[in-house]
């Protein structure tokens, strides 16, 4: 029994299928910062730090003609997102329904993917956790309220990583309205941004909730690390006459390798 402790709800086998295949199916679009960074795991939920490969010095037990370092690591950092289920609609799956309410879990799987998306781009200060968009020494261009405009400074962005010495292919995370813009723009004789945008990168280009206008990142590898202890997964809570208490949880840190990897793009 592990610290999920799933044999302890009162769900059926086919009640779990329904909510892990629910959860992966709601997490799959908005884990965005993920999608664009090296991950590394699941190492499990016991793994604690991760290796920074530095050590600061200490003052030696005696200090006598011996010195002393302290390895530095970077704690695992946990999120849970409870929700309940009505214990009504798990016995209707049971009974072959084919519309039963995951509201709540819908709603708990966009609240920490949420949470992962602003860690990775805008950092976790009280964390130790610095975001893409923070850390890069490039200064943040603009976008404009016009989507036309976007090729131009996706385009400069691309460059000034180039001229750090950091080549491509690149990604681009866009927020949620900078997203939008882009998908609903045809540019001078109907040709999609969209397509003019993967051009200019090479790469992906990823719609990112939680993030403030944009980033462009190069994707070579070795500069953003996702590691991940626990994936995410679903636990068991508690559960009364009415509802089942359980929660999405993980367990991981973020490290930037190489901060001119990235250029921020602000609306």
């Amino acid at each position: 029994m592990n610290h999920l402790l799933r044999g302890h709800a009162p769900l059926s086998d086919s009640n779990w299928k329904l909510l892990d295949d629910e959860a992966r199916e709601r997490l799959r679009g908005p884990l965005a910062a993920r999608r664009l960074v090296d991950f590394s795991g699941p190492h499990g939920w016991e793994h604690s730090a991760t290796n920074l490969g530095r050590v600061e010095k200490v003052a030696a037990p005696n200090g006598k003609g011996v010195s002393a370092g302290r390895r530095r690591v970077l704690p695992l950092l946990e999120l849970r997102a409870e929700f309940a289920i009505s214990r009504a609609e798990l016995r209707d799956d049971d009974r072959g329904a084919v519309d039963v309410d995951l509201t709540p879990l819908d709603e708990a799987a966009r609240r920490i993917a949420l949470s992962e998306n602003v860690a990775v781009f805008h950092g976790w200060a009280k964390a130790g956790i610095g975001g893409i968009a923070e850390s890069s020494p490039i200064k943040a261009g603009k976008l404009g309220s016009s989507a036309e405009g976007y090729p131009r400074s996706v385009a400069g962005a691309v460059d000034a990583i180039r001229q750090g010495g950091v080549e491509g292919p690149f990604g681009l995370a866009l927020g949620p309205d900078e997203y939008t813009r882009v998908i609903e723009t045809a540019e001078h004789g109907g040709y999609p941004l969209f397509d003019h945008l993967a051009k200019i990168l090479e790469g992906p280009i990823v719609w990112s909730p939680g993030l403030e206008g944009a980033v462009v990142l190069s994707l070579r590898g070795g500069d953003f690390l996702f590691e991940s202890g626990q994936d995410l997964s679903i636990g068991y809570d508690s559960h009364d006459a009415d509802n089942v208490h359980l929660y999405l949880e993980e367990s991981f840190s973020f490290v930037v390798a190489t901060p001119e990897a990235a250029a921020p793009l602000k609306s």
